[in-house]
């Protein structure tokens, strides 16, 4: 593969092709887990702690050159065009399948979801970082690589502020429901909420 030309990315999605996935059955009639799951499991260490932090710091080193710098380089088509994909393009696209899903086919939300959670979580997959350094390398070239590397951090910072903010506030409300569910104000050692009393989520008076 090295050799061919071919790229060590596409190398090594091939050669995962050729592990086995399915599960093997084993003796007595016990399900064994397959051989991808084995090696997820034995090479995770190694592969998020030890790989994916040594790419990225290599990966991600550019100069920026001050405010100017960073103003001229988030300035060109390619940069403005990660920055958008990464924050608006991820939000909108996750959000539109999601609901397409949930639309027209059988598949629903949890009755513990909200939209907003889904928008909350659409928004952090705005955080790109390894793959989008990997594709905007591979896409932009040598000439427009510095501007890329820049609109990957600047975009992937962009995403998780907003993200945060959203997720935060939902982990609150949560956070209320969860106390009002344990809430136990006839002191008989049964929450209140299972009792009947409750109307939104087993709990009067709280909404998600």
């Amino acid at each position: 593969m090295h050799a061919s030309g071919v790229h060590a990315t596409v190398a090594g999605v091939l050669l995962a092709f050729t592990v086995p996935v399915l599960p093997r059955r084993g003796g007595a009639g016990r399900t064994d887990p397959g051989l991808a799951q084995r090696f997820e499991h034995q090479l995770r260490p190694l592969s998020g702690g030890v790989a994916v932090p040594v790419f990225a710091l290599m990966s991600a080193g550019v100069a920026i050159g001050g405010a100017a710098g960073l103003a001229d380089a988030l300035s060109t088509p390619v940069s403005v065009g990660i920055v958008g994909g990464l924050v608006l393009g991820r939000l909108i696209g996750v959000l539109a399948a999601t609901f397409l899903v949930a639309r027209f086919t059988s598949a629903q939300l949890d009755d513990g979801l909200t939209w907003a959670d889904v928008a909350g979580l659409a928004m952090l997959t705005g955080m790109g970082f390894t793959v989008s350094l990997l594709i905007s390398d591979l896409a932009s070239g040598p000439a427009a690589g510095s501007d890329a590397t820049i609109a990957v951090l600047v975009g992937s910072a962009a995403a998780a502020v907003p993200a945060a903010v959203v997720l935060r506030l939902r982990d609150r409300a949560y956070r209320r429901i969860a106390q009002a569910e344990r809430q136990d104000t006839d002191g008989d050692g049964i929450p209140d909420f299972s009792t009947g009393a409750g109307i939104v989520f087993g709990v009067r008076g709280v909404s998600r």
